[in-house]
């Protein structure tokens, strides 16, 4: 009895120490093949410079389609291993709902599925949302990417591919006490603020945003590139005014000396406003006086038009119905759809991208590293100029054997150590400590000065990612937005992008044709095993006994 006495007691005290072990160390051990629950070390980072308490809000709770659920569960199993590596982090699911006009009015816009269920298709709305709140400052977070040219499965996949990122890159903007800075350059005919007004304001939520104007270079270039140097990235988005040699040294310097730049210009004047208002227009070399300032980059832009017959639309006027226009909305070929380089976390996961009258580039020899990120189909045509556009052409059959140009590059990223135009010339004027050489930097540069100008509508601007007229969604301001992300990103915070999981979906054709069969094993198999159990627990034990 004493020997009992001592085993309970042994195993109570056990059983106690395990408790007390189980209530101070917290250990969590991902045996998935892919990881995907566990936290990359850029995460780690992010999650320690939290110093006082973060609440995420989330807005998947309540009922909504079964292959839903799945977005909800694995949205909850990675907070969960977000909120065990830092004590400051709360994590909140809520049902949205009786907050949908709250919700709308942040921001939140819900979506709309096609769910299929026992054969039959209905329609289902979610918020897709997550809110992070942090001292007297919040941001929301998508949880399910709008990807028009995937399939609601793929759209699915993509959203868990894409937890880490969303959640690490925002966390990351909601607690750093310095914000970065960028230059909007003016001076030289770029486009206006309501033609940026869609990329301008989502990217002001993220950085601190100023116009910087080059016209001051000519009164005192020294105090303009000084001040210049004073942000982390500019923007360039389609000039049509030449740059005088001053101008360029300033941004020569400001880039040699760590500055990051988005360039968006084009060498040939072209412009669709002019087409539609005359039905034609002369297409012309446009001379930016930076021909020789791209070359020290290993870069051409060249003055050539580029036609794809993989394009988008434009609306053509057809005829009048009383006093209404009738419009019908045809492929124009100067309007490439270009897929984005699915292997970088800039372009990864992003739907086809609207270009306008682009031009042809080349890349030339040195030691700089030169990424394609923005590359046309097969089929195209390039069309020299200067040469009439006729916008009766859109109605003519095109022929698809004078379309074999071959696939055509419109976006780059250039990185390395930058050399300087000016390393081995007479400088426009004197600066002490000029650099001939930069250390490692970046810069991306597009051949379509349009890919970040929203259309306006009613005198409003419209939304950048979505045609006015057709309702085409594009990917021009989740790439512009993934490229400044990327330009400023010190951390690699945004490779995450890159992160692949492998998800089993549910083959819904296959398991509506087979429910009856799956259904009668899930009901008779439990009770096979349970008799089975029964009969030989039953022989054993009478064997045993008798």
């Amino acid at each position: 009895m004493n020997n009992k006495l001592k085993h309970i007691l042994l195993l109570l005290v056990l059983l106690l120490l395990i408790n007390i072990v189980g209530q101070t160390v917290y250990k969590r051990f991902d045996i998935t093949n892919d990881k995907r629950y566990t936290l990359s070390s850029i995460t780690k980072k992010i999650v320690e410079k939290i110093e006082e308490q973060l609440i995420i809000k989330v807005y998947l709770e309540g009922d909504f389609p079964t292959e839903f659920k799945r977005l909800q569960i694995e949205t909850r199993q990675f907070l969960e291993e977000l909120s065990a590596s830092s004590s400051k982090i709360r994590i909140q699911f809520i049902n949205p709902e009786n907050l949908g006009d709250r919700l709308v009015k942040a921001g939140m816009f819900p979506s709309q599925l096609t769910v299929e269920e026992n054969g039959k298709l209905s329609k289902a709305i979610i918020f897709p949302w997550a809110e992070i709140i942090h001292k007297n400052n919040s941001k929301i977070v998508s949880l399910l990417p709008n990807l028009v040219v995937q399939s609601q499965e793929e759209q699915l996949e993509t959203a868990i591919e894409n937890l880490e990122f969303s959640f690490s890159n925002t966390i990351n903007n909601i607690v750093k006490e310095k914000q970065k800075k960028i230059a909007v350059i003016t001076g030289n005919n770029e486009l206006s603020d309501i033609q940026l007004y869609s990329f301008l304001s989502e990217l002001s939520k993220r950085y601190r945003l100023a116009k910087f104007t080059l016209d001051s270079v000519n009164k005192n270039s020294i105090k303009s590139l000084n001040d210049l140097q004073k942000f982390d990235l500019a923007i360039i988005s389609k000039p049509t005014e030449y740059f005088s040699e001053k101008e360029k040294l300033v941004l020569d310097q400001f880039i040699i000396n760590g500055g990051k730049t988005l360039w968006m210009l084009e060498n040939v004047q072209a412009d669709t406003d002019s087409l539609n208002k005359n039905s034609r227009m002369l297409a012309y070399p446009n001379d930016l006086n930076l021909t020789d300032f791209f070359f020290s980059y290993g870069l051409r832009i060249n003055t050539s038009l580029v036609q794809d017959l993989y394009a988008s639309k434009i609306p053509l006027a057809t005829g009048n119905i009383g006093n209404n226009t009738q419009f019908k909305y045809l492929n124009w070929f100067y309007h490439p759809l270009v897929r984005g380089n699915p292997n970088h976390s800039i372009t990864k996961n992003i739907p086809p991208i609207r270009l306008r009258f682009a031009n042809q580039i080349d890349t030339l020899q040195n030691n700089l590293k030169k990424t394609p990120l923005l590359v046309s189909s097969l089929l195209t045509k390039k069309t020299g100029t200067p040469t009439i556009i006729e916008l009766q052409s859109i109605a003519n059959e095109p022929k698809e054997n004078e379309y074999n140009s071959g696939y055509q590059l419109f976006g780059v990223l250039i990185e390395g150590e930058f050399t300087s135009m000016y390393a081995n010339r007479i400088q426009p004027f004197g600066i002490d400590n000029f650099l001939s050489k930069s250390k490692f930097n970046k810069m991306i540069v597009v051949s379509d000065g349009d890919i970040g100008r929203n259309q306006i509508l009613n005198g409003k601007p419209s939304n950048l990612a979505q045609d006015k007229w057709t309702g085409e969604e594009f990917g021009n301001k989740e790439f512009l937005l993934n490229a400044i992300d990327y330009l400023l990103d010190d951390n690699g915070l945004i490779e995450l992008r890159n992160k692949t999981l492998q998800i089993n979906l549910l083959d819904k054709q296959k398991a509506f044709k087979e429910r009856t069969f799956w259904q009668l094993i899930n009901l008779l198999v439990p009770l096979i095993l349970l008799l089975g159990f029964g009969i030989g627990f039953h022989y054993w034990k009478k064997k045993k006994y008798s």
